[in-house]
């Protein structure tokens, strides 16, 4: 049983209220934490201030050596952290492995770019006014950041939040999603350890009213959120004029053109599609397929997708493992149904497993109607959907046809059309020859329209975490 406090300022607290923590695959209690209200913010936010004076006095090389050494900690603590991701998540081990080696990547990238942290020199005499001047510019602290985290990857996600947050100077209160907040806890703990001044860490476990709390409140100066688009719009209305950074989903599509290497296409739509039950901001979910190879990549992709293992998310074989609880069953029960009604065809899965009420079989569904939720929300299950195509205009216009744009997987040996692609596609990465799923944790990582404001990766959060200060010398004086 995993037993947590939460921590205000650097400081454990308990409380008899408790959150309890669901094991998905079993339905079993595996773990609680103290369930924070907003009074625990404020008294977090006090605290941060002191923590923010605190990091200010930090050197770039000691903000560089305590996340150096947090992330050593946590790699250290791999297969311990690992489990309590599987028990809280429901991925499998492998994927907790990874999601570990992923935190520690992270981290490391923060420290380094806390060396990096730095200005420009402005060439003020290129104005008529500006004779006789010098000038530059440095990055300085925000200030205090409110930092909100969903469950799909509660450790990783948690890093590319607090990690650049200390290397700018900025101390955070953070609220792991209520469903996975042992990963998160353990992190924050690490921090502590590594040194990170205590008055600058804090981590409230909750509900939406701890997360109003922080985002509304008026010495916040960075709200960093991931989840869905509607809590995203409510915080966006909400939070004031603050920096504010937001991913917020998609429905990430895979075109596969002609020419395409149509093996390497299927085993890829099947990796990115099924990682984690499908519960990936950029999970494959429409595979967008040219008509005069569809019946081909249909045959590998159905292929590759009876090769998974579903099961025990704890066995070293799993390949899939349980949604996140059964309302989720449910819903995408309900959406397949939809489909269906509207014309699409299962060709693959779309069954709860018996031994399990939350391991959804994976789901291949042919011929989605755009006016489906299956196309045009977000499934976050298990589930990829397949729709032919004629002309590469028509691919473009049905990867745009959401109201997302996260992130788009582009199969093509025609470098006019991964051109076209990358002019034309209204999203924040396009990766040719591989899937949306792809993602390097320094790289900028973002989405326009509902997928979200800003980019994730610490060098380019980094400037979300600072502010410009400009300075100016007159040497006619």
């Amino acid at each position: 049983m995993y037993k947590f406090p939460m921590y205000i300022g650097g400081q454990p607290v308990d409380k008899e209220d408790k959150i309890d923590v669901i094991y998905p695959y079993t339905n079993e209690k595996i773990g609680e934490v103290p369930k924070g209200n907003p009074e625990d913010v404020e008294k977090a936010i006090q605290k941060a201030k002191i923590g923010l004076q605190k990091l200010k006095k930090l050197t770039a090389y000691e903000k560089y050596q305590i996340l150096m050494k947090a992330a050593e900690i946590l790699k250290n603590k791999r297969e311990e952290v690992a489990k309590a991701i599987v028990y809280e998540v429901g991925k499998t081990i492998r994927e907790a492995r990874t999601e570990v080696d992923r935190a520690v990547n992270t981290i490391t990238f923060s420290a380094e770019e806390a060396k990096r942290i730095g200005g420009e020199y402005i060439p003020v005499d290129a104005s008529p006014n500006g004779v006789g001047k010098k000038g530059f510019y440095f990055r300085e602290p925000a200030g205090i950041a409110a930092c909100i985290t969903p469950f799909n990857f509660p450790l990783n996600l948690t890093a590319h939040k607090i990690a650049p947050a200390i290397a700018a100077g900025c101390p955070f209160v953070l609220k792991p999603s209520e469903r996975t907040p042992i990963s998160p806890t353990m992190l924050c703990e690490i921090f502590l350890e590594a040194g990170v001044p205590e008055e600058a860490v804090s981590i409230i476990p909750g509900f939406a009213d701890v997360g109003q709390a922080m985002t509304t409140h008026p010495d916040v100066r960075v709200v960093s959120f991931t989840g869905s688009l509607k809590v995203g719009e409510i915080i966006a209305r909400q939070a004031g004029l603050k920096k504010i950074v937001m991913e917020l989903g998609s429905n990430s599509a895979v075109v596969v053109d002609e020419g395409a290497n149509l093996q390497l296409a299927a085993k890829k739509a099947v990796i990115g599609g099924f990682a984690i039950a499908g519960q990936v901001c950029i999970s494959v979910q429409r595979i967008l397929v040219h008509e005069n190879v569809a019946d081909k990549f249909e045959k590998l992709l159905k292929e590759e997708v009876s090769k998974l293992k579903f099961g025990d998310p704890m066995k070293e074989d799993t390949d899939v493992g349980p949604i996140i609880a059964v309302d989720e069953v449910n819903r995408i029960k309900s959406w397949i149904q939809e489909a269906v009604e509207k014309g699409a065809k299962v060709a693959q899965g779309g069954e709860v497993c018996e031994e399990c009420e939350t391991l959804f079989k994976p789901t291949v569904v042919m011929d989605v109607p755009e006016e489906s939720k299956l196309f045009y929300e977000e499934a976050f299950a298990p589930v990829v959907t397949v729709k032919r195509f004629k002309t590469i205009d028509e691919a473009i216009d049905l990867v745009n046809k959401t109201n997302y744009g996260l992130q788009v997987g582009v199969f093509t040996n025609n470098i006019k059309t991964a051109w076209k692609f990358i002019e034309n596609t209204e999203v924040g990465g396009v990766i040719i020859n591989d899937i949306p799923t792809f993602r390097a944790d320094h790289m900028p990582y973002g989405g326009i329209k509902g997928s979200g404001i800003g980019r994730e990766g610490p060098k380019f959060a980094i400037e979300d975490y600072t502010e410009i200060k400009t300075v100016i010398f007159d040497l006619n004086a």
